[in-house]
Order: C-alpha cells, then structure tokens, then sequence
C-alpha cells in the first residue's frame, strides 16, 4: 500500500479516518464519550471543538458554483477488509487514484459510516463511503459517495460477506477481488471544500470531494452495516468563511 511513503504522523491521520478506539486515555465512541464531547478527552482532539474548518457539514450551503475538474483512475484489487470496531473498512493496494486540480491523491482505503455524515438540504442518506486518499507528500483527499436504498451493489456484498461481526485485524480475502469504481456512480458531479477528519483528532487540512448523485444499496446490506457500525456519523459543522463549490 501507498502508505508506506507516508510520515507516522500522516499514518495516524489515516487510521483516525476510519473509526476506532485508541489507547484507552484517548478512547472515543458515539455515545457517553461522542462527538460533542470529543474536543474534551484528550488535548489532541482539541479541534473537534474549537477547528473552524470541521466537517461534515450541509452542502446545500454552498457559496459558489463550477464544475470541479476530477479524475478518477481506480483499480480491481484484492479485497482486504477489517471491522475498526466503529466502522468497516476495505485497504488497497497501491495503482488507484484521483487528480483534483492537477494533484494525484493516491487510493489507501474505503470506511463506512450510518447515516452519512454530510447532508443535502437537511437530507442525509441511510448510508456512505469515505474513499481516503493521500498524496506521495502526505496531503489527504477524500471521495464521498452517499448511497440510498434500491438494488443491491456488488462490491459492497463482498465487503459484508468478508467483515468478521467483532473488532478485527486486516485481513486479505484469498481469491477475492473488489473494484472501487464499482461503488461510484457515473455522474462525477461534485461538491468540493477544504475540511477534516470526521473522527478524532479531526485534523483539518482534508479535500473533500463529495458526489451529488447517490448509489444504491438493497434495504439488507444497508440494515447490515447498521448492525455492524451502529449511528456513527458526526452531527453537521458549521461552515464558517469556506469556500465550498457546488456542481453546476
């Protein structure tokens, strides 16, 4: 995986996107210790509660329309996939990417979260995926793909298939392969604008690339990973002084 060229302080930026339980004196959930309370845990965490540039928010508070140029360059690989404990999550294998205005931001992993974190209007989707990305220099990017309940998807059948009930190790499923493409939907419209990680410490510094038109999944793999993950999606950001792009 890309990640090997990354800093150690960028590597725990990667894994905090996708949820887990640190160590025990930094140890966050979606309860008792959750996301109103996070910025109090631990002095690391402080930008939960005082970053101006925090996400999720509601992208129908947009400021300013254009269509953002991205391209999208991914790859069929082995599955990989783990239980975080407060999400799912799938790793790749380095050769997938996406080019935002003109920089590469090369493919590390999938995570989940029920319901999704950002909103439309109010409106948020049963489910998402958050495609985390990082540059060779360590700058992170991430594709957000919402999905709302119809026909079944594929991919994410082999990631449920796969995912053990409990907290667990990566695991590489033999002769099994997953195509990330596959979880996107053909319109590449996007909104986009400079956030966070959406877990602890939320580290600000994020591009964010959220796609406007959804995905489906069936009622079945939508109530699965409910079961697995539980509500694990933040409340909405405020958007403060961003700049944030909406698709024309």
């Amino acid at each position: 995986m890309k990640t090997r060229l990354l800093s150690g302080t960028m590597m725990v930026a990667l894994l905090a996107t996708g949820p887990a339980l640190a160590q025990q004196d930094k140890a966050y959930d979606y309860d008792d210790r959750g996301p109103e309370v996070w910025g109090q845990l631990h002095d690391d965490y402080a930008l939960c509660e005082k970053g101006d540039m925090q996400t999720p928010i509601d992208l129908a508070g947009a400021n300013a329309v254009g269509n953002v140029a991205l391209t999208i360059d991914y790859k069929a690989g082995p599955l990989t996939v783990s239980n975080k404990g407060l999400a799912v999550q799938a790793d790749f294998d380095a050769g997938s990417f996406m080019t935002s205005g003109g920089t590469q931001f090369n493919l590390i992993q999938i995570h989940f979260h029920t319901p999704s974190e950002h909103a439309i209007a109010g409106k948020r989707y049963p489910l998402t995926g958050h495609f985390v990305h990082a540059t060779d220099g360590g700058k992170l990017g991430v594709l957000g793909v919402m999905f709302e309940e119809g026909a079944a998807n594929s991919e994410l059948a082999k990631i449920l298939a796969a995912v053990p009930d409990k907290k667990s190790a990566p695991a590489t499923v033999k002769g099994q392969m997953i195509d990330p493409g596959a979880m996107l939907p053909a319109d590449r419209a996007i909104y986009r604008y400079m956030g966070s990680l959406t877990t602890p410490p939320c580290s600000e510094g994020v591009n964010w690339h959220m796609l406007r038109a959804p995905m489906t999944a069936s009622k079945d793999q939508i109530e699965r990973f409910e079961a697995l993950m539980g509500d694990n999606a933040r409340p909405l950001r405020a958007i403060n002084n961003r700049l944030v792009v909406a698709p024309e």
